[in-house]
């Protein structure tokens, strides 16, 4: 057997080195809800325990100084049984550590941060001839609470993150998403006020909600609207902007709405609780994208019709479909001009002004 904890520091590091590169792309509150999020995995703490101001704040004055420590550092190779992989050679690193029931995650996140995490691997299915990978508890990650990714046409469920990702949604509900929170909450015999109720069958909810995560992205593997090297391409050229943003958003939406994806899944199976959390947890730039939905829930959870899910359904596909082919032409015509701020003015002025968007 090998000794783990070697690969597990390596992992570690690089996921300091890429939080200590990248932490200034959030807000100061963005900042804020990552860290009490990593602090709580780091302390092995339930998602619902709050800690003592004063504990937390000397342990990000720790961060701070690492991340300062490793502000100039490449990411290191990582070494399995002797042999050395680039950190972003997910597969082979993979193969290296089957035998162990490890698995290992690397890529790129909203505005082209650098992301890994190791974890244990719980269990592999297949849905649709995709391979889904379960993971339990993680032994390194970065600032990024990501339930589910896609990796090489592959699906990664991570269960550690997904809890705390689903208790932070539900913490911190806006006030328009509480009347379809408490319709999800209900289905699963709870109160929104119960919070021990809550607590005691958080395990369910995620559970139950497993399904909606690794459909969103089979939705977007599956996606034949957006072109998946174009839409890196617009991601990579546009990072940190508006432009992404929106980009980003259209790529979801369209991943939720093909039939493939989210929407296809809830709606066959008839998944009332996942149809009211994604409503209740609906906001930003898919929420001004796919109003429909909004109506749509609302009649629904007086005549519980799903037809009417499914007509908006297919009307948030086509509303994603039109920006995403936008979005593309208007990419295409700036590389063919070689003016990228072209395109950028362009995108701004005819597609996200009109979303109410502020320039940046």
């Amino acid at each position: 057997m090998i000794e783990l904890d070697p690969i597990i520091r390596q992992v570690m590091r690089n996921c300091s080195i890429s939080d200590a590169h990248h932490a200034g792309l959030y807000s100061i509150c963005g900042l804020a809800l990552r860290l009490r999020d990593l602090y709580k995995w780091e302390m092995g703490l339930d998602p619902w325990v709050e800690m003592d101001s004063s504990e937390i704040i000397e342990w990000i004055g720790e961060k701070e100084e690492k991340w300062e420590e490793l502000a100039e550092e490449d990411f290191n190779d990582i070494t399995i049984d002797g042999n050395r992989y680039d950190p972003y050679d997910a597969g082979h690193i993979n193969d290296g550590l089957a035998p162990y029931g490890l698995f290992y995650g690397a890529g790129y996140v909203q505005s082209l941060k650098p992301s890994f995490f190791l974890a244990r691997l719980e269990d592999k299915i297949e849905i649709g001839g995709y391979p889904v990978y379960i993971l339990g508890r993680e032994l390194a990650r970065d600032l990024l609470t990501l339930p589910a990714l896609s990796q090489d046409n592959q699906v990664i469920l991570r269960k550690d993150a997904a809890k705390l990702f689903l208790w932070d949604q539900i913490f911190f509900i806006k006030k328009s998403g509480r009347y379809a929170l408490r319709f999800a909450l209900e289905s699963f015999g709870l109160k929104e006020q119960d919070g021990d109720g809550l607590r005691d069958n958080l395990e369910t909810i995620v559970t139950s909600e497993m399904m909606t995560y690794i459909y969103h992205e089979l939705g977007g593997i599956q996606d034949k609207v957006f072109n998946p090297d174009l839409w890196r391409e617009i991601v990579a050229a546009f990072p940190h902007t508006p432009v992404e943003l929106l980009t980003r958003s259209v790529k979801d939406l369209l991943a939720d709405t093909n039939g493939d994806g989210t929407f296809g899944y809830i709606t066959r199976e008839r998944k009332s609780a996942a149809l009211a959390f994604y409503v209740a947890f609906l906001g930003g730039l898919k929420k001004e994208l796919f109003p429909e939905l909004i109506r749509a829930f609302e009649a629904f959870t007086r005549t519980c019709d799903w037809e009417i899910i499914e007509q908006a359904m297919t009307a948030g596909y086509h509303t994603a479909k039109k920006y995403a082919e936008e979005i593309s032409r208007l990419y295409l015509e700036g590389k063919k001009r070689e003016d990228l701020n072209w395109t950028e003015n362009e995108i701004k002025r005819h597609l996200l002004e009109p979303l109410g968007l502020a320039q940046k």
